[in-house]
């Protein structure tokens, strides 16, 4: 089984591609123009380029889709929001940080309020960010909380801005002023329960900020329950994107139902995240073959959970640690009981406050 985005979901996950969906409408409305509705370009020679990208991202040439979206950008004046957003996103998707950080700076001699000005300086923070946790350099990440307070200088209420701020200043080891970010967050957010959630842990737990953590996330159960991944805080997480329609998915469906049953009543809980679009049909399903742990439907590749984890291909499955750290395995790999088994006792250490000795490799997660 194949986790085909694990290279470019665990290079992103700790910093703050999570938070731009939350972002990009804001920075939509406050284009002004004809085109302010879908911000698409109205310059002619913009939109015959605008087109051949967005059939570049049909034929799934990413890269050849950035470069034109970034020239129709050009050709309408640096006034074409959706160019950017496309191109943008294309970048982070495909790990291009420092292509999505020049997209940016393209913008922001176009732009034309303070708060189009923020927004453009906080997608800039959040490509430096990005670059700063492959590369281990210090200087994106001072760059970035430079990005951050230009953004909040502009615009105050822009209160994301303070949850990313925390996240460079830990990367950056001035641990105190991260906490200071963390909290300004929790005391003036109050329309993100996920990311308060996260913040609040990362206040409490500076080191989790530097972490390769999964992302924050929420979801209604089949069977009613309403879970986010930070309140199975202390439990090891095993998250199985999967559909019916999938011959693989169904072929791995005993082992996932077998590990499953071998760790029930451990700190440990799958979760099986379906891309069904038909709900009757994916209901049926699991009724007939017995899975009787958490399940919910994300509805197809475009859905929340599928979005955040970057889900392209199935079945993809990601393993997280009782703190909320990304571990990725293969549910076809025998090994991945070993490896959940290590990580249920290492939870039950902690839990009882026995000292644990990390393993090498959980070590560098943290550091």
């Amino acid at each position: 089984m194949t986790l085909s985005n694990a290279s470019h979901l665990s290079r992103g996950l700790a910093g703050l591609l999570f938070l731009l969906l939350a972002v990009f409408p804001c920075w939509a409305a406050d284009r002004s123009g004809a085109a302010a509705k879908s911000g698409e370009p109205t310059d002619s020679k913009a939109q015959k380029t605008f087109a051949n990208a967005k059939a570049w991202e049909q034929h799934r040439n990413p890269a050849a889709a950035v470069e034109d979206y970034r020239k129709a950008n050009k050709q309408d004046g640096g006034h074409c929001a959706e160019c950017i957003r496309r191109a943008y996103k294309l970048a982070t998707g495909i790990g291009d940080y420092k292509n999505a950080e020049a997209v940016v700076r393209e913008s922001l001699p176009a732009a034309e309020s303070e708060a189009e000005k923020a927004t453009l300086h906080y997608l800039a923070a959040a490509a430096l960010q990005q670059q700063g946790i492959n590369s281990k350099k210090e200087q994106c990440f001072s760059e970035s909380c430079e990005e951050l307070r230009f953004a909040l200088q502009l615009r105050p209420d822009l209160v994301l801005a303070h949850f990313a701020l925390g996240v460079s200043l830990a990367h950056l080891h001035q641990d105190d002023a991260a906490r200071a970010e963390f909290t300004s967050f929790l005391d003036r957010d109050s329309s993100s329960p996920d990311l308060r959630e996260r913040a609040g842990r990362y206040r409490e737990r500076i080191e989790l900020a530097r972490a390769r953590m999964a992302p924050p996330f929420s979801v209604t159960t089949l069977d009613g329950q309403h879970i986010s991944l930070d309140s199975l805080a202390g439990k090891v997480v095993l998250i199985d994107f999967w559909a019916t329609w999938c011959g693989p998915c169904r072929e791995a469906l005993p082992h996932v139902r077998e590990i499953a049953r071998k760790f029930e009543g451990q700190p440990f809980v799958v979760l099986s995240v379906s891309m069904d679009r038909d709900e009757a049909k994916w209901k049926d399903f699991i009724a007939a073959n017995g899975m009787t742990w958490m399940q919910y439907r994300d509805g197809y590749f475009t859905g929340p959970v599928s979005t955040l984890f970057a889900v392209k291909a199935i079945p993809s499955t990601f393993t997280i640690d009782a703190d909320g750290v990304l571990e990725d395995q293969h549910v076809g790999d025998a090994s991945v009981e070993g490896k959940i088994k290590k990580l249920i006792a290492r939870a039950v250490e902690v839990a009882n406050h026995k000292p644990v000795v990390a393993d090498e490799k959980s070590a560098g997660k943290l550091n």
